[in-house]
């Protein structure tokens, strides 16, 4: 069973960086044909898409509202997919999970987040104004 666990989340003040991780068992990253991603998610809102990558070629996609300021990332050697995040703003806090999808067969990236088929548990991003 693919387990996907985050860590790295803490409080940081407006302006400031984090990185955040998230190390894979039972699936490697260098996994050809899989997106992992991170997403985020405050109460009340849908989770929403802040970047992926591609497992083939690193291949990334960063959202609108974070680019420029975050980067995605993997480490073959030690299976972890990370989020630097950088420029940190209080609409940045949320909870932060980290994804894969299963071998992925469309032709098109995923384009949302019920795509993704292995979660972790989360880590809470707070960014204090």
């Amino acid at each position: 069973q693919v387990q996907l666990v985050e860590s790295g989340g803490g409080s940081v003040q407006a302006g400031g960086s984090r990185r955040i991780s998230c190390v894979a068992s039972s699936f490697s990253v260098t996994f050809p044909g899989y997106f992992m991603g991170w997403f985020r998610q405050v109460p009340g809102k849908e989770r929403e898409a802040v970047a992926r990558i591609r497992t083939d070629d690193g291949s990334t996609y960063i959202a609108d509202p974070v680019k420029g300021r975050f980067t995605i990332s993997l480490d073959n050697d030690k299976n972890t997919l990370y989020l630097q995040m950088n420029n940190l703003k209080p609409e940045d806090t949320a909870m932060y999970y980290c994804a894969t999808t299963a071998l992925w067969v469309g032709d098109l990236p995923p384009s949302s987040y019920y795509e993704y088929h292995y979660w972790g548990q989360g880590t809470q991003v707070t960014v204090s104004s």
